[in-house]
């Protein structure tokens, strides 16, 4: 099997189910973005963190294949059974981010990113989990979009902030507060 099929040469792309819709289709955005969104996370992964947290992240990817797959089906169409996301997976999020924040100092300041690599890459695929919710909040509003994967989306933003926090902890790398001036 070849990887490139030539059907997409004029711009457009089918999506699961067969509908053909242009490149630049929000459903296209949305999915891609959460393809970019799992490449980032692959990046953090390949850094010198801990095992569970390796592991951890290798979950949130499967999660976002799942995501790509409902995002990616004609909610018309498509007949083919994808992998659901569970309300488990969004919990799962919510106790991670929970046994992480009991080891971290109170929050009292907002933070800006950097640090080390691995924290800065946190951030990044943080704005780029934001960007894929604000998109897929947008394609929710005029197709059917799963609602858990909206919470997902946005639970896991808030888990690559705190992993942010844990990974600069661990590191012992002084958190890089934003004092306002005034």
């Amino acid at each position: 099997m070849k990887i490139y099929t030539k059907t997409g040469d004029k711009g457009f792309t089918s999506l699961i189910g067969g509908t053909r819709v242009p490149k630049y289709h929000l459903r296209i955005e949305s999915y891609g973005t959460v393809d970019e969104l799992n490449s980032w996370i692959g990046l953090i992964r390949d850094q010198d963190i801990t095992t569970h947290d390796k592991d951890f992240l290798k979950q949130i990817q499967d999660r976002l294949f799942t995501i790509g797959s409902s995002l990616a089906a004609d909610p018309e169409k498509s007949k083919m059974i994808i992998p659901d996301l569970h309300l488990a997976d969004i919990d799962l999020l919510e106790r991670e981010m929970d046994k992480m924040t009991a080891q971290l100092p109170e929050l009292k300041h907002f933070i800006l990113p950097g640090g080390s690599n691995s924290i800065s890459w946190c951030h990044i695929a943080r704005c780029v989990c934001r960007r894929a919710e604000r998109l897929t909040v947008h394609l929710a509003e005029e197709s059917m979009v799963d609602e858990k994967v909206i919470i997902y989306l946005n639970r896991l933003s808030d888990y690559l902030f705190t992993l942010a926090r844990k990974l600069g902890n661990d590191s012992q790398i002084p958190e890089n507060q934003w004092i306002p001036r005034l």
